[in-house]
């Protein structure tokens, strides 16, 4: 018999009248485990703008596209809608410090890590921190309440076969190889002692009275 989940009590007052609370939905997305990227450009003053993101999804194959889900005030979000062009770095599983830099906002984030800028980048390649990097334009935002909804068709993708991804759940990092690591067969039983074979039971006696054979 199946039981019924409990409501999460997390609500916060609607902003809009303040009559209906509405619901926060931080837990139900803490609890959808994602990679890590962190979403680069140059402003139109050709300084480096970055910040880092976990809301990623593709839309389509073809065109291929992609949609990241930025927080509307954040100059980086501005400067990707300037210029028109954006690259994304998926960080592998050892670049959480990279992770925490670029959602700190500090203001020498780029002076603190590898990057470099390719011919024909969206914007900078975090060199010794991401192990895949997509370079688009964005083709469509959609602005919808304090975030923006930045659709991107991706032109270049660039992989790293010797690095693997960083996760993100439940407000903590992982890493993927221990995340999918396979445990081991369990260890063996130890043999149990030998028993000694149980003694034969004795043969039954004779009876004196011999069996009577009909003639």
């Amino acid at each position: 018999m199946s039981q019924t989940s409990q409501p999460v009590p997390s609500v916060r007052a609607a902003q809009s009248g303040g009559a209906e609370p509405e619901a926060d939905i931080r837990p139900l997305m803490s609890a959808f485990p994602s990679g890590v990227s962190v979403i680069t450009t140059i402003g139109t003053d050709s300084e480096p703008r970055g910040m880092t993101c976990s809301s990623l999804a593709s839309v389509a194959l073809s065109p291929p596209t992609i949609v990241l889900c930025l927080r509307t005030a954040s100059p980086t979000v501005q400067a990707v809608l300037e210029t028109g062009h954006v690259a994304v770095n998926l960080l592998h599983e050892n670049a959480r410090p990279v992770s925490d830099l670029f959602a700190s906002g500090a203001a020498d984030r780029f002076e603190r890590t590898e990057w470099r800028l390719p011919l024909g980048a969206g914007g900078p390649h975090l060199a010794e921190a991401a192990h895949a990097v997509a370079d688009g334009e964005v083709v469509r935002s959609v602005e919808f309440g304090d975030h923006t909804a930045v659709f991107v068709r991706v032109h270049r993708v660039s992989l790293r076969d010797d690095e693997e991804p960083l996760l993100y759940g439940k407000r903590r990092y992982a890493r993927w190889t221990d995340a999918t690591a396979v445990p081991g067969p369990p260890a063996a039983a130890p043999p149990l002692p030998a028993r000694p074979a149980p003694l034969a039971a004795p043969a039954p006696a004779a009876t004196k009275e011999a069996a009577r054979v009909r003639p």
